[in-house]
């Protein structure tokens, strides 16, 4: 039982740590690219920059990784295919998200060409910044699909293996696929992916949480006579 607990509390913390990186740092990134004339911006507030960069790529994969493989052996005692799809995914996205933030991070050494420019070549830089935001954007949205299957593993799973409250697998289920159609609908244009990550994204803090309390719950065991 307490084996079960301390993974629980284990998979719990690791998953708000990378949740809470990752978006702390996305925050942080986008709060200097997102402006007009975001090179220079990036160059006068590096240090922020980077500090957003370490956290979205350096915390959040490390973090995002180690949750995976810390819930696999107990997944496997469900179905060992569909644990190792789930592990799969997660690993797969978590590059994905990795090569887009090494895409923003990128910006950085961008910018300090694009200061010594002219201005004949200055637009030149701009294109390449655009690109490399795109280039993050496509990386992020086709990471966080693939995640979003992953999260539907990982909720059948313990669905079936009975380690956490229906509620939440019920919740997850539903999350996940509402998430899913909006990384599709950002991909084709839409921009609603923000409003339909709504639902998993606190599926996945509230989960955190109960976890980091509760630990993964023991499974039913029948009362034999």
């Amino acid at each position: 039982m307490k084996s079960n607990k301390t993974t629980g509390r284990i998979f719990g913390s690791f998953f708000l740590i990378a949740f809470l990186a990752y978006g702390i740092g996305f925050g942080m990134v986008e709060s200097i690219t997102n402006v007009p004339n975001s090179l220079s911006s990036i160059l006068e507030n590096q240090s922020i920059f980077i500090v957003g960069g370490i956290l979205m790529a350096v915390v959040h994969t490390i973090v995002n990784l180690g949750l995976a493989v810390t819930v696999v052996p107990l997944l496997k005692q469900s179905n060992q295919v569909l644990a190792h799809g789930y592990l799969s995914a997660a690993i797969i996205s978590t590059l994905l998200l990795l090569i887009g933030a090494i895409f923003l991070q990128l910006l950085l050494p961008l910018s300090e060409s694009y200061f010594k420019a002219d201005d004949v070549n200055a637009s030149s830089y701009e294109t390449i910044a655009g690109l490399l935001k795109k280039a993050n954007f496509l990386s992020y949205q086709i990471g966080m699909a693939i995640w979003g299957i992953g999260g539907l593993l990982f909720c059948y799973l313990m669905g079936k293996l009975n380690r956490i409250p229906r509620v939440f697998v019920i919740w997850g289920l539903i999350g996940y696929v509402i998430f899913i159609a909006g990384t599709f609908a950002e991909l084709f244009g839409i921009k609603i992916g923000v409003l339909l990550s709504m639902p998993g994204g606190l599926f996945e803090i509230t989960l955190s949480i109960w976890l980091i309390v509760k630990g993964f719950k023991e499974p039913f065991q029948p009362i034999t006579v």
